[in-house]
C-alpha cells in the first residue's frame, strides 16, 4: 500500500501472509505481522489486523441513546469522519465533520464548512453496532480491527448508486471508495444496514435485488476483491402513522432472499430489537446486533427459513429452519407467527406454539384451514417477535410464505 503520511492510531489490512507492507515517507517499506501497537517513524499505536467498512444508513450510522454503551477497545480504531485514525468509541459517525461534500449536501449545506466543527459534548444520540462487532472479532481472533464508518442517516440505494462513483466526494459510493482508497485500498468486509427509506414505494421493493447485486458487483470489481464478504441486516419494527405495513414487510422479504443468491453474502435479523424512537434500534440492540454480525464473519449463519408443512392430522403447521444453534428459544411465550388471507387480513387459528430444536410448531384450533392461506413471521411495521436460538441469533421476518 502507498500512504503519503501514516498516522498515529491507523490500522493496515493483513494480507494472506498476515501481514501488512507498510511504505514510510523516507521511501523505506518495513514489514509488520499482525497485532501491535507499533511505532512507524512518528506515528504511534499502528495496528495489523482487519478493516471493516460500516455503511448505509441511520441505524448503521447509530442513533442508540448514549447510555451504557460498548466500551473502547485499545485494539479497535477508528477512521472518524474528518479522516483521523482514533481509538474507536461512540459515537463513530459524525458526519457534519466529514471533509467530503455529500455529507453536507445530505443535510443541506452547499459547501464544506471551514473550519470543520468539532465534536459537540452535548450529543445524546450515536450508538451505533460497529464496535460491539470489532470487539467481538477481537476477542475471538486477536486480529485487530480497523473500522470505516461510512453511513449517512435517511439515505436510499438510489443514492448509493455505484454510476455516481466518477463525481467522487460528491456521491456517497464515490466517497466510501476514496476513503478505502486512503485506509490502503483493501479491506476485509462490509457490514450494511440499509433499507427503511426504500419502503416509501412498491417500485423500491421490486427494484431491491437489482440495485442490490449492483452494488455488491460494483464494490467488488472496483476494490478488485471478487469475493468480498459483504454482510447486511434485515430492517427491524417502526412505529409511525406515516410507514406502509405493506412496504416494510416487502423489503423485509427482499432482504430475507437477496443474500441466499450470492457467495460470501449473509443477512441477520434485527426483528426482534427493542427501539430507542419511532424507528432506531436502541443502544443494548445494537450491541446484539453487532456480536451477530461478528458471528457470521466468523462463519456462523443465522437461522435460515426452509419451509413451512401443513400436517393435517395432528392440525398444525411445522416451520423449519437450518442453521439453528442450540435449539429454538423464546422469552415467554413464543410470538411473531401468524396466518392471514390474500388481502392480509389474520386467520385466529393458532391457539399455541410449541418449540422443536430446529422448528416451530404451530397448533392449530380444530377448523379446516381456509384456501390461500399465508403463514408470516413479523408481520407489520411493529411485531412483537421474541424467536431466536441459543446463541441469539434471531429468525428472520419472512411472507408471505403460501400453505
Amino acid at each position: 500500500m502507498t500512504n503519503t503520511k501514516i498516522q498515529s492510531y491507523q490500522v493496515f489490512q493483513r494480507d494472506g501472509d498476515n501481514k501488512a507492507r507498510v511504505d514510510q515517507e523516507d521511501g523505506q517499506v518495513i514489514v509488520l505481522p499482525v497485532g501491535g501497537p507499533y511505532t512507524v517513524g512518528n506515528a504511534q499505536n499502528i495496528l495489523v489486523g482487519d478493516l471493516w467498512v460500516l455503511a448505509g444508513q441511520s441505524n448503521m450510522e447509530g442513533v442508540g441513546n448514549l447510555i451504557d454503551v460498548e466500551k473502547p477497545s485499545p485494539f479497535v480504531h477508528s477512521l472518524q469522519s474528518r479522516e483521523e485514525w482514533a481509538v474507536a468509541e461512540e459515537p463513530l459517525h459524525w458526519p457534519n465533520e466529514s471533509p467530503r461534500i455529500i455529507h453536507h449536501k445530505l443535510m443541506g449545506a452547499d459547501v464544506v464548512p471551514h473550519p470543520l466543527p468539532s465534536h459537540d459534548p452535548m450529543r445524546k444520540t450515536g450508538a451505533g453496532l460497529g464496535l460491539a462487532f470489532a470487539k467481538e472479532r477481537y476477542i475471538r481472533t486477536g486480529v485487530p480491527i480497523g473500522l470505516i464508518p461510512a453511513a449517512h442517516g435517511g439515505t436510499t440505494l438510489e443514492q448509493w448508486d455505484p454510476e455516481l462513483r466518477e463525481q467522487g466526494d460528491a456521491s456517497l459510493y464515490g466517497a466510501l471508495l476514496k476513503r478505502i482508497e486512503d485506509a490502503g485500498g483493501s479491506v476485509a468486509g462490509v457490514l450494511w444496514y440499509q433499507g427503511e427509506s426504500e419502503t416509501s414505494s412498491l417500485e423500491n421493493i421490486e427494484r431491491y435485488h437489482r440495485r442490490m447485486h449492483a452494488l455488491l458487483k460494483a464494490l467488488r470489481r472496483d476494490l478488485q476483491q471478487p469475493d468480498l464478504p459483504f454482510y447486511c441486516v434485515q430492517i427491524g419494527c417502526t412505529v409511525s402513522y406515516d410507514a406502509d405495513a405493506k412496504n416494510w414487510n416487502g423489503i423485509r422479504e427482499a432482504q430475507r432472499t437477496w443474500p441466499l443468491l450470492l457467495s460470501h453474502t449473509a443477512m441477520v435479523s434485527a426483528i426482534d430489537l427493542e427501539l430507542d424512537d419511532s424507528i432506531h434500534i436502541g443502544t443494548q440492540g445494537l450491541k446484539r446486533l453487532g456480536r451477530r454480525l461478528a458471528d457470521v464473519a466468523d462463519g456462523l449463519p443465522s437461522p435460515q427459513l426452509i419451509g413451512a408443512t401443513f400436517e393435517a392430522e395432528q392440525s398444525r403447521i411445522r416451520v423449519s429452519y437450518r442453521h439453528v444453534r442450540g435449539g429454538l428459544h423464546a422469552s415467554g411465550r413464543p410470538s411473531g407467527f401468524s396466518l392471514r388471507d390474500r388481502n392480509e387480513r389474520e386467520l385466529p387459528l393458532v391457539h399455541k406454539v410449541s418449540l422443536d430444536e430446529n422448528a416451530a410448531v404451530l397448533h392449530l384450533i380444530d377448523h379446516p384451514l381456509p384456501p390461500d392461506t399465508f403463514l408470516w413471521y413479523g408481520w407489520g411495521l411493529n411485531p412483537y417477535c421474541n424467536l431466536t436460538d441459543a446463541a441469539d441469533a434471531a429468525l428472520p421476518a419472512f411472507g408471505p410464505l403460501p400453505l
